[in-house]
């Protein structure tokens, strides 16, 4: 059983070999931990600010990220100088080599010229001599010359003592450094991105090879110790209670907890009266005749909808009340499933709330600079009630999307909910674009359908990693019928990602979309005209709130 010595569930770090990476801020952080963990080495990713004495375990390696600062300003960002203390290898990553040249020797300025976007690299080999043998290992088995992604505008002025060039560009001179004597290393380019030729082949040899780190991270090990920790936390009687929505992500966590701990788990489906339509009788069907969980649908629309009444132009309004109106539900139906059950041998007190919180939900609630740089609130990390009495669990807090999905399918969800694009817990009050009431629901729903079932008869739902309709908080003038009318506007979205911290819009063909176009305004009543949205995240993010 995978405990602590002390009664307590383990989490993952302590279990699996683990590469701590560092964030300093860059919007390609996450993909270093991805990255990793698609090595199957466990990675996790804290502020730049951690303090490792504060940490119950020791990394096997760190990564310092890149990031928007200058290290030599008054202002600037710097690890604790335990980092340098912990006996791991450590590799910096552009602002991370920055970090590290400063905190040897200080010798970091402003570049004359920037450079951004890709970028010629040639490797310096140093020979098979004991110091060769160390510095050569990050560029080991990658070819001469790599074309890579450059992000930056400061650079070394010179080597700090003890340390190598093993890289180089035309504009940086130092765009690989290794110290001689410790396996510490630094790049000005970005290995993790997918623009960078042979990054993963060196995030591999800083990982297995220098950190030796266990390449064991894998969905199916996972879910052997998530389960244990499960049935360790919640105990032999005690219940749990849980959110589930039909996403993939409620899904395979109501799975999971049903897989450990059988009927005292009691999945609830709130239907809050902003679902896609028909979804509240489609997942009741899936998960109770197909999975075999036993499952409570509260229909708690007329409270959501009246909460909800006039509140026009605050996103994070929105889903602060639809978070603490969840919270709100769930805690009657817990204390209702409680009373039901007593005198039952079966289990204890409900005390437990399952939610399926994913790595990057909590990514983008928190930063390290505070809550002022928060991206948006998620329902199920910061939308929650000060004085809820049940407590989270969340087996699935560090897992991202295709994980998720690798899990889904070993715990034998059928492929079409596995593959099921993402819906938020807000639901369609945050795809309706100012006040949500009965009418702007049902346009945004019947638009949404007909959108989503024109990409599966197109072929191409599993192309596409998360698709909807939006309804604008504007009326168009249009002609109906040769009469004048003076209607709304919906808004489709659609977009690629592999993480959700990223994307880029679909480029579908103009016959789809005229297709797409042409059904809206003339099945649906009150649209007069039909937008399709080209904006990448960043700068936009995925949901229009």
């Amino acid at each position: 059983m995978t405990t602590d010595g002390k009664n307590d569930p383990i989490p993952p770090h302590q279990t699996f070999d683990t590469i701590l990476v560092l964030d300093f801020g860059s919007q390609y952080t996450h993909l270093i931990t991805r990255r990793l963990r698609e090595l199957n080495v466990y990675s996790e990713m804290l502020p730049c600010t951690q303090k490792l004495a504060d940490l119950s375990w020791k990394p096997k390696g760190i990564i310092l990220s890149g990031g928007p600062y200058s290290v030599y300003s008054d202002d600037a960002p710097h690890v604790d100088p335990a980092v340098f203390d912990a006996g791991v290898p450590i590799l910096g990553i552009c602002y991370g080599l920055q970090e590290l040249a400063w905190h040897f020797g200080k010798n970091v300025l402003a570049g004359e010229k920037r450079e951004y976007g890709h970028a010629d690299l040639k490797i310096a080999r140093h020979g098979d001599g004991e110091a060769g043998g160390l510095v050569d290992k990050l560029f080991s088995g990658v070819e001469e010359d790599m074309n890579v992604w450059m992000s930056h505008g400061d650079k070394l002025s010179h080597l700090p003592e003890d340390w190598t060039t093993i890289a180089t560009t035309s504009n940086a001179p130092f765009a690989g450094i290794a110290h001689t004597k410790k396996p510490y290393y630094g790049i000005q380019f970005h290995p993790e991105v997918t623009h960078t030729k042979n990054g993963t082949a060196v995030l591999k040899n800083f990982a297995v090879d220098i950190c030796q780190a266990r390449t064991d991270w894998t969905m199916g090990k996972f879910v052997d110790q998530e389960i244990e920790r499960i049935r360790k936390l919640v105990g032999p009687k005690g219940q749990v209670i849980g959110a589930v929505s039909g996403g993939v992500d409620s899904t395979v966590a109501a799975k999971l907890m049903k897989e450990a701990i059988g009927d005292r788990f009691h999945a609830v489906l709130v239907d809050n009266g902003v679902l896609r339509l028909n979804e509240a009788k489609q997942v009741k069907e899936t998960l109770t005749q197909g999975l075999g969980i036993k499952l409570t649908v509260i229909d708690a629309s007329e409270r959501f909808l009246g909460r909800l009444k006039g509140v026009t132009d605050d996103p994070e309004k929105k889903r602060k009340i639809i978070g603490n109106t969840f919270i709100e539900v769930f805690q009657e139906t817990a204390k209702k499933i409680a009373e039901d059950a007593q005198g039952s041998d079966k289990a204890g007190e409900i005390e437990w709330l399952l939610q399926g919180t994913l790595y990057p939900d909590v990514i983008e609630s928190i930063s390290f600079k505070g809550p002022s740089a928060t991206i948006k609130t998620h329902h199920n990390v910061g939308g929650l009630l000060e004085g809820m009495h049940l407590k989270l669990i969340e087996p699935l807090r560090e897992l991202f999307k295709d994980e998720v999905r690798e899990l889904g399918t070993n715990l034998g969800i059928p492929e079409d909910l596995v593959w099921r694009h993402p819906f938020p817990g807000p639901g369609i009050a945050i795809r309706i674009l100012g006040e949500v009431t009965p009418e702007q629901v049902r346009i945004a729903r019947e638009a949404d359908f007909i959108f989503i079932e024109e990409i599966k008869a197109a072929g191409l739902y599993r192309k596409i990693s998360q698709a909807f309709a939006a309804l604008m908080p504007v009326k168009a003038v249009g002609v109906m019928g040769d009469k004048r009318v003076h209607d709304q506007v919906i808004a489709l979205r659609a977009v690629e990602t592999t993480d959700f911290m990223t994307a880029d819009w679909y480029p579908f063909e103009f016959e789809f979309l005229k297709r797409v176009s042409r059904r809206i305004v003339n099945e649906v009543n009150g649209v007069c005209r039909v937008v399709y949205d080209i904006t990448s995240k960043p700068p936009g993010t995925i949901e229009m709130e």
